[in-house]
C-alpha cells in the first residue's frame, strides 16, 4: 500500500512535518511489537500531540478508507500493535501529558501516551499510587494498558486495569469523540468503560484516561523464599492463598530465569534453586508481622531451602528490579524470545509446569518461568533464534500447545497479553461459535467496517489463518 503525495501532504498539515513518518527505514521500528516474530510495515506512521489531532486523522482514514492500528509503547505481547494491512498507524508517544491530578478524590486524568510509571510518581508525594504494574510500567502506556487491561505483580491484591479506571474518552472510527464513564466510584447504566477496557483497539482508540489512585499500604513486608523444587515452590502458593491470606505480590521465577538475571545484575540469587518465589504482603503494621510469621511456616511446611527478608528500601528495590527485568536478563541465553501468557487455577500449578517443560523438550526448546503465580497467569518463556524458520515454527507449535494445555486444565489464552494476532486461530478452543458470533455484532457497532485494528482478536480473518500457517511451515508470515 502506497501513500498518494496528497495524503502525506494532508497528514503533515494536521501533525507538522516532524509528526508524520514515511521513510521505510524509520518505518522499520513500528513493523512489530514486542511480540516479534510476526511483522508488517505500516504505509505511514503519524505522531498527534491532541485529541483534535486524532480525530483529524481518523476522519482522513475514514474518508480514503485506510486502516488505522493504535500504537502506545510497543511493549504488547501478541502481536495487537500489528499493521496487518498497513495503512496508517497512530503512535500516542507525543500524547503523555498527566492533565490533573485530584488527589481529594483520588483520581487522575492522563493522555493515552503517558507511561504507566509516570503516573504513581505524580502522587507519590501525596501517599498515593497507580496499582497495575506491568513488568514495563517503565515503557509500557495508559493507553496500551486500557486496550490489553494489563495487570502485573501488585494486580493479585488490588486488580488489573480495568478495576482502576472510571472514565475514558475515545475515538470512534468516523471520527466522533465519545466521553465515557467519569470520575465517579460506580456510574449507573451499561459499563461501556469496561467494554473498551481489553478491547484491544477493535472498537474505539483511547485518548485520555481518568484512573483511581490508591493509598499507599502504611508497611510492606518482602520475602524472597528459595525452593529446592519447582513442585514445592507452586504448591506453596496455593497453600498460602488457601491459608486465607492474599499477598499483595506473588512471583515466581525458576533457575534458567535466575541464572540470567543473576548473570546480568548479581544481586546474590542461589543459582542451584530450581525456583524462588518473591512474596509481598503489605496493609496495617500490626498486623504483618503475624502474616510474615504464618507465611514463613507455610513455606517451611513446603520444604523451603530458606526465607530472606528485604531488610531495607534499597534490598526489596533489588528484588523488584530483578523480577521485572527477568524477560529482558533472558536476551542473554537467546537472541529471541516469546513469553506466553496463559491462566490456570492455582491448585494446577504444578501439573501444568510440568507438561509445559515436557511440550518445550518435545520441541528442542529451552523454556524460562517467570510468572504472577499468585492468579496463576502463567508466562512461560520460549527461547530461540527468530533468524532461524526451523525454530520459528517449532516456537509456534509449542506454544500453541502450551495455551492449549492450560484451557484443558481449566484456564484461559491471555490474563494481560491480550489476542492479538498472535493468539487469534485458537479463540474457538475458549469459546463457542455463538460467543464469538456475540463479540463480532458488539465489535460491528462501534467499528462497522473493520478498519480499526483489523484482523485481531478473531479466529476467522485471512491473515490469521494464513500467517500461522506460514509459521508452521518454516516460511515467512503473510504480510
Amino acid at each position: 500500500m502506497s501513500l498518494s503525495d496528497a495524503l502525506r501532504n494532508e497528514l503533515e498539515r494536521i501533525l507538522g512535518v516532524d509528526g508524520v513518518i514515511t521513510d521505510p527505514v524509520q518505518l522499520l521500528a513500528y513493523d512489530c511489537d514486542a511480540y516479534t516474530i510476526e511483522k508488517s510495515l505500516p504505509t505511514v506512521v503519524v505522531l498527534p500531540q491532541t485529541t483534535e489531532q486524532v480525530v483529524a486523522v481518523v476522519r482522513l482514514a475514514h474518508q480514503t478508507g485506510l486502516p488505522i492500528t493504535p500504537r502506545g509503547a510497543g511493549t504488547g505481547l501478541s502481536g495487537g500493535a500489528l499493521a496487518v494491512q498497513g495503512g496508517i498507524v497512530i503512535a500516542f508517544s507525543r500524547m503523555n501529558r498527566i492533565l490533573w491530578v485530584d488527589t481529594q478524590n483520588r483520581r487522575l486524568r492522563a493522555q493515552a501516551g503517558a507511561v504507566n510509571y509516570q503516573l504513581s510518581k505524580a502522587v507519590r508525594e501525596a501517599g498515593l499510587h497507580f496499582a497495575p504494574d506491568p513488568s514495563s510500567q517503565g515503557a509500557c502506556t495508559i493507553g496500551g494498558n486500557v486496550a490489553e487491561n494489563s495487570g502485573g505483580p501488585h494486580t493479585l491484591k488490588y486488580g488489573v486495569t480495568v478495576n482502576h479506571i472510571t472514565g475514558l474518552q475515545v475515538v470512534l472510527p468516523d471520527g466522533e469523540v465519545v466521553e465515557l464513564g467519569g470520575s465517579e466510584d460506580e456510574p449507573f447504566g451499561y459499563d461501556l468503560v469496561g467494554l473498551i477496557t481489553g478491547s484491544e483497539g477493535t472498537l474505539a482508540l483511547v485518548t485520555e484516561v481518568t484512573a483511581r489512585l490508591t493509598p499507599n499500604p502504611q508497611a510492606t513486608r518482602t520475602l524472597l523464599a528459595v525452593f529446592e523444587t519447582l513442585e514445592d515452590a507452586s504448591q506453596t502458593v496455593s497453600a498460602i492463598i488457601a491459608s486465607g491470606i492474599v499477598p499483595a505480590a506473588l512471583e515466581l521465577m525458576d533457575a534458567l530465569t535466575l541464572q540470567a538475571v543473576e548473570a546480568a545484575f548479581g544481586y546474590g540469587f542461589p543459582l542451584d534453586a530450581e525456583a524462588v518465589l518473591l512474596i509481598e504482603l503489605d496493609g496495617l503494621e500490626a498486623e504483618l508481622d503475624g502474616e510474615q510469621a504464618d507465611v514463613l511456616c507455610i513455606c517451611q511446611r513446603n520444604r523451603a531451602r530458606e526465607v530472606r527478608q528485604a531488610r531495607t528500601p534499597q534490598e526489596r528495590a533489588q528484588l523488584w528490579a530483578a523480577r521485572k527485568k527477568a524477560i529482558g536478563a533472558l536476551g542473554r541465553l537467546a537472541p529471541s524470545c516469546v513469553t506466553q501468557d496463559g491462566v490456570i487455577p492455582r491448585s494446577k500449578l504444578p501439573q501444568v509446569l510440568r507438561e509445559a517443560a515436557q511440550i518445550a523438550a518435545k520441541y528442542r526448546l529451552r523454556l524460562a518461568n517467570v510468572f504472577h503465580a499468585g492468579d496463576g497467569n502463567l508466562h512461560p518463556v520460549l527461547l530461540f533464534d527468530d533468524s532461524d524458520p526451523e525454530q520459528v515454527a517449532r516456537v509456534v507449535e509449542a506454544g500453541d500447545e502450551i495455551l492449549t494445555l492450560c484451557l484443558q486444565a481449566g484456564g484461559s489464552l491471555t490474563g494481560e497479553h491480550g489476542i492479538g494476532v498472535e493468539k487469534c486461530a485458537m479463540m474457538h478452543q475458549m469459546f463457542t461459535a455463538h460467543d464469538l458470533e456475540t463479540m463480532r455484532r458488539i465489535k460491528a457497532v462501534f467499528n462497522p467496517q473493520d478498519k480499526l485494528n483489523p484482523e485481531k482478536m478473531f479466529p476467522d480473518t485471512r491473515y490469521c489463518y494464513e500467517s500461522k500457517r506460514a509459521l508452521r511451515r518454516g516460511a515467512a508470515p503473510l504480510l
